[in-house]
């Protein structure tokens, strides 16, 4: 008896599919996406897609799913503190949307009925809860959070400057003749602000700790 030929090609998944969009996402943005190029991407009719997903806005609900379960949890159970805790999933959270940064506009909807989203979302929560905050506080936090790490990612302050001497006149703009170098430290410069504004939002928070769970508790 002969053996079965195997596939030339391995069989379509949904895993395949969302790594497929989410490449097409990183390379080209969301306007890249559509279930006949990536049919065409995976060497595969357009129809067969539709047996792992509906739409074009499954596909990228799942690929936004898909970086929210690249963030790091572990934090918020080995017993971190809880400004301790927020401050290296913040930093995870970053890593995560600078990666793919074009699925952003997507996470920023919210978690919907996304379950790696939900479980982050139950996550910073529930820490915050088990942390003393009160429960609407506790919400307030997490989308303080959601907001600031969001916003960080959805554009480089330092990229937005032209390496161009001559695009900043000091006539115009007296303090920004040294700008146009701020392009060439881009990352750098995007790392430090970051981690000042996330400082200064933790040092916030710290001080209304100290006000209104530290009384209730003491």
């Amino acid at each position: 008896m002969c053996a079965m030929a195997r596939p030339r090609k391995p069989l379509l998944s949904t895993d395949r599919i969302v790594q497929a969009a989410r490449d097409l996402v990183d390379a080209e943005g969301l306007a890249a996406v559509s279930t006949r190029r990536l049919a065409a991407e995976l060497g595969v009719s357009g129809p067969s897609l539709y047996n792992h997903f509906r739409t074009k806005d499954e596909i990228l609900e799942a690929v936004a799913d898909s970086v929210s379960a690249q963030v790091d949890l572990s934090m918020f159970e080995d017993g971190r503190d809880w400004r301790t805790a927020l401050h290296d999933w913040a930093v995870s959270y970053r890593a995560a949307l600078r990666d793919h940064p074009n699925i952003v506009p997507v996470l920023a909807r919210g978690p919907g009925r996304r379950p790696a989203a939900l479980r982050l979302a139950d996550a910073v929560y529930g820490a915050m809860v088990d942390a003393g905050w009160p429960p609407a506080q506790a919400t307030s936090i997490g989308a303080l959070m959601r907001y600031f790490v969001m916003g960080s990612a959805l554009g480089s302050f330092a990229g937005g400057f032209v390496n161009d001497a001559g695009a900043y006149d000091p006539a115009d703009y007296p303090h920004l003749g040294q700008a146009h170098l701020l392009a060439e430290q881009q990352e750098k410069i995007d790392e430090r602000a970051f981690e000042t504004g996330l400082r200064a939002l933790l040092d916030g928070l710290e001080q209304q700790y100290r006000q209104i769970v530290r009384p209730a508790s003491g």
